[in-house]
């Protein structure tokens, strides 16, 4: 089945490149000082239990800088007579360990095939580290990430050694690099880019595959099992978050992810479930009736929803404030309630602070997305809302939600537990918006032709 339906997704792209690699390296250093050291850490592996640990994942600092998923790994740059040099701390080759846990590229495999300078064994760190520390002003470090890195760096900073003074030598602040990186990393690349848009080519044919396989009596944990399959079939690394499966009621809950539900007949259910592929997240949405056809309540919200998304992705063009998005979204979802009679009040104040549309709309209508689905980047600076710019990639998801369980409102028995959100992955270009996730049906028609269609 999968091998027909999936060849939409087509052949992998390349990763980044070493010169991009270096690129990015570079940006980041013109910010640093000659007497800086930087370092970016991983986290160690975490222990499930006993000897099992969970699935390994790097910090997105290291993968945006160098590429290096493997753990016990530290990078680092210093300045040496005008020129900035790279070092790589990994673990060693170890005949035993890669018998039982896989191969490692070691410290020579580093340096032949990673975008970095030199490389030493991670058991060396402490030694080769605080020389490096010793030789600095400033440390770059993002504390909190690797314990044995932070013991190094603070032990340094404490000492108050013949060297530091006599020659002012040694280091005598610690500045966190993530503002730099952040900046860096919310303007996407080409290459970056492609690998975002086959992340959302998975996810799109996850979420089709989806569709085509509810009915009623489903479980949501059987979906679940459906869309994490094709991340793996389609080569991705696995979910970019917890996969949330949401039949009926649960539908009305904002990150439901318990996934045990049997999806029953006349229910609206509401997949938001993205992939991660060499890194790079994909984050989407669709709702969609379980027994194939939207009744005329379910149909109405789910229009409203639909056309408030389509007038938020219009607005991610270059030089919008971010928040346009959001701001058309709530315009269009307000003036649908109104005409449904859900909302009572004017449009200004429906859209108000304080107005009726926050009882069924109680989000953001996005965020950044890449390394990280909720990705790095400020988007308030200066307290005022970012402007678009190419290169950026966000989330577009509005959504309503009627939970006739919430105490706190009186839910219109025509819309009881009706939860609708649909949402895309929105490339800003100098053309206007380019959904990465436009493989993924979401008008009605298209949706009650695939659902239950396997």
């Amino acid at each position: 089945m999968w091998e027909e339906s999936l060849h939409t997704v087509g052949t992998e792209p390349s990763s980044v490149s070493d010169d991009e690699y270096r690129a990015r390296q570079s940006r980041l250093f013109s910010q640093l000082r000659p007497n800086d050291l930087l370092i970016i850490t991983a986290p160690h592996e975490s222990t499930r239990s006993n000897d099992v640990h969970y699935t390994y994942r790097t910090s997105s600092e290291m993968m945006y800088l160098c590429g290096w998923n493997d753990p016990e790994s530290v990078f680092c740059a210093f300045n040496e007579d005008g020129e900035w040099k790279t070092v790589l701390f990994v673990q060693s080759k170890d005949v035993l360990k890669e018998i039982w846990e896989g191969r490692r590229p070691g410290v020579e495999g580093a340096v032949k095939d990673w975008p970095v300078d030199i490389a030493h064994p991670h058991e060396n760190l402490s030694e080769i580290l605080s020389d490096m520390l010793v030789k600095c002003s400033r440390v770059f470090v993002k504390l909190g990430v690797d314990s044995d890195v932070d013991s190094i760096v603070e032990k340094e900073m404490k000492t108050n050694s013949r060297a530091k003074q006599k020659l002012g030598t040694g280091p005598d602040s610690i500045v966190d690099p993530s503002s730099q990186i952040n900046e860096l990393r919310l303007r996407k690349s080409s290459a970056e880019i492609e690998l975002m848009r086959h992340s959302a080519k998975i996810a799109s044919q996850a979420h089709i595959q989806a569709m085509a396989n509810t009915r009623p009596g489903v479980g949501e944990w059987q979906l679940e099992g459906i869309i994490e399959g094709v991340f793996k079939y389609c080569r991705s690394s696995g979910t970019a978050y917890p996969c949330i499966i949401g039949s009926g009621d649960n539908a009305t809950v904002l990150h439901y992810n318990v996934n045990d539900d049997i999806c029953e007949d006349g229910e609206i259910l509401l997949i938001d479930a993205g992939c991660e592929y060499n890194g790079y997240a994909s984050d989407i949405t669709r709702s969609w009736p379980v027994n194939g056809k939207f009744t005329d309540a379910q149909a109405e919200i789910y229009q409203i929803v639909l056309d408030s998304q389509l007038a938020a992705i219009d607005e991610c063009r270059v030089g919008n404030p971010y928040d346009a998005p959001h701001l058309a979204a709530r315009r269009v979802l307000a003036e649908g309630l109104i005409k449904l009679g859900v909302i009572s009040q004017s449009l200004d104040e429906a859209i108000s602070t304080d107005g009726e549309l926050n009882n069924w709309y109680m989000h953001n209508t996005g965020h950044w997305l890449g390394l990280d689905v909720h990705d790095v980047g400020v988007y308030r600076p200066n307290g005022e809302p970012r402007v678009l710019e190419e290169g950026m990639v966000l989330t577009v998801e509005p959504g309503l939600y009627f939970g006739a369980w919430r105490p706190d409102v009186d839910c219109p028995e025509r819309y009881a537990n009706i939860g609708i959100r649909i949402e895309d992955d929105v490339l800003v270009t100098k053309d206007g918006p380019d959904v990465l996730s436009s493989d993924c049906p979401k008008t009605i028609a298209n949706i009650e032709a695939i659902v239950g269609s396997a």
